[in-house]
């Protein structure tokens, strides 16, 4: 079993964010960071609205990715859409998992919300068949709130 301090890991986000306005130099940070800090993920990133009900792949650490998910599709396309973290024990019982990578077991996504609008969401994918807990999806929303936070006005 993996325990995270998530209470940490938002200091640290806090700590190497502040004073950089920049949204995809912080994105690429708070990925690498997340990425070095869990144990037993082999992707974490983000996923950007750039188009309209569209995610295309943001900064991130790990293999080789899908490029677009349209909202509706896959683990990160429901989180789009639903607006909930998406925690997934077992992603080949999920209906419709996109196999980016087949090494991938289980999968947590939190949607990223701004003024309203999904701006993104924050992926995160573990070779371990229930890899994340309970406590773990609720430490990544957290997270997620954080994210929201910054500067995404210089998107």
């Amino acid at each position: 079993m993996h325990t995270t301090d998530y209470d940490l890991l938002i200091e640290q986000a806090r700590a190497i964010t502040a004073g950089e306005p920049d949204l995809i130099a912080n994105l690429s940070n708070l990925s690498a960071l997340v990425y070095e800090v869990l144990a037993d993920v082999n992707w974490v990133g983000f996923y950007l609205t750039r188009e309209p009900e569209t995610l295309v792949l943001g900064p991130f650490q790990g293999k080789v990715a899908c490029l677009r998910i349209p909202f509706g599709r896959g683990v990160c396309g429901t989180a789009a859409v639903t607006r909930e973290t998406q925690r997934v024990v077992d992603v080949h019982q999920f209906e419709g998992h996109i196999a980016c990578d087949s090494a991938s077991n289980s999968e947590v996504v939190v949607p990223l919300v701004v003024n309203d609008e999904v701006v993104g969401v924050f992926d995160l994918d573990s070779p371990s068949i229930g890899r994340f807990s309970e406590a773990d999806a609720e430490g990544l929303s957290r997270f997620g709130r954080f994210v929201e936070q910054l500067n995404w006005r210089s998107l």
